[in-house]
């Protein structure tokens, strides 16, 4: 039986992975020793989710494993060897505010974990396929220089501009503020590219925008729409910062992200990179995803607003899925932002 091994995989992208490769009838290898409980605390603890997947799935393996400490690591790949088919790479801190307070730790877990996989992976199966879960903060604020033009919810580019259906992978990662997140995320994706030019490595870097879902565990400091429908829902203050409330995002559901994760597997390339989100049609500001929550959920949203941006944090954006979509043409998205916010507020009021 193939292996498919998932770090990260009490996250959101990680636990819909996890349920995707065993339903496609691989024997799924988990990494993941809650980390979020200690970046976001226990509102964002995977342990539930570790403790359902292992009860329910027959095929899955969990190993509570620091991605940080190789040698840790070398017994789970000497182990599987080549029966180790593909790496879903999911792992990480993902908060750019939260890297600030702690860039050591932010850093070791992005770019050194990300090393350790890709060394280990040479050795013991380098024909699998590598799967890295990158970030569109690897362009940094280089959006926010974009001409554009402030509507009545939202901010967006002209229609004319080579832009205006999301932003490809021509931007350049260069000259811009990142976020410590941001760089310690673009090494991470630079030495899956470099694996993969240098040593042939089948490698990808899905560069991600807004990934949300049912089982995004959203807190203040990181995932978006999730933490915006449970202050809905439960009642509690959601604070806006900066741009107005019109600071524009693309959002993809994680069954859609495994969905793509799939489909490169099928026919995986070398160091490639994509942009990978909701596109234009899953875009809103927060001032909509506001009204969304509340025509969904039937809350009024209480929140403030304060007149400062964060640091490095992107005034508009929306990925261009096209060469994902071009290569990859079996790939469809079945969640659009309603089904996306809906799950959402499904699984939030079932708890």
């Amino acid at each position: 039986m193939a292996i498919c091994l998932i770090t990260g995989s009490g996250g959101l992208i990680g636990s819909e992975s996890v349920v995707f490769f065993s339903g496609k009838n691989f024997k799924v290898i988990g990494i993941d020793n809650d980390m979020r409980n200690e970046f976001f605390g226990k509102d964002a603890s995977t342990r539930e989710m570790v403790n359902r997947l292992k009860g329910e799935l027959v095929k899955y393996t969990h190993y509570n494993t620091d991605i940080r400490y190789k040698e840790r690591l070398r017994d789970i790949f000497a182990e599987f060897n080549k029966d180790i088919k593909l790496i879903i790479h999911a792992a990480a801190q993902p908060s750019h505010d939260w890297a600030a307070s702690d860039p050591q730790t932010d850093f070791a877990v992005n770019a050194v974990g990300t090393n350790n996989l890709l060394q280990l992976a040479l050795k013991f199966c380098p024909k699998t396929a590598f799967i890295y879960l990158s970030t569109n903060k690897v362009y940094g604020d280089l959006p926010n220089f974009l001409p554009l033009r402030e509507n009545k919810e939202r901010w967006d580019l002209p229609p004319r501009h080579e832009f205006y259906n999301g932003i490809s992978e021509r931007m350049s990662i260069d000259r811009s503020t990142h976020s410590l997140f941001g760089v310690s995320k673009l090494a991470g994706d630079l030495l899956v590219q470099e694996y993969g030019n240098y040593f042939g490595m089948k490698t990808v870097c899905f560069r991600g925008g807004c990934l949300s879902g049912g089982k995004h565990q959203g807190v203040k400091l990181h995932g978006f729409l999730s933490y915006l429908m449970k202050c809905c829902i439960r009642k509690e203050q959601y604070t806006i910062y900066g741009y107005k409330g019109k600071q524009v995002r693309d959002n993809i559901h994680s069954a859609d992200l495994a969905a793509a994760f799939y489909e490169f597997y099928k026919a995986p390339k070398k160091g490639e990179v994509y942009n990978i989100g909701g596109g234009r049609q899953n875009s809103c500001s927060i001032l909509q995803a506001i009204r969304a929550c509340e025509r969904i959920c039937g809350n009024k949203m209480k929140y403030n607003y304060i007149d400062r941006p964060r640091k490095g944090d992107h005034k508009w954006y929306i990925s261009d899925i096209g060469k994902f979509k071009r290569d990859y043409p079996a790939w469809k998205q079945k969640y659009g932002l309603e089904g996306i916010l809906g799950d959402i507020c499904d699984n939030l009021t079932s708890k």
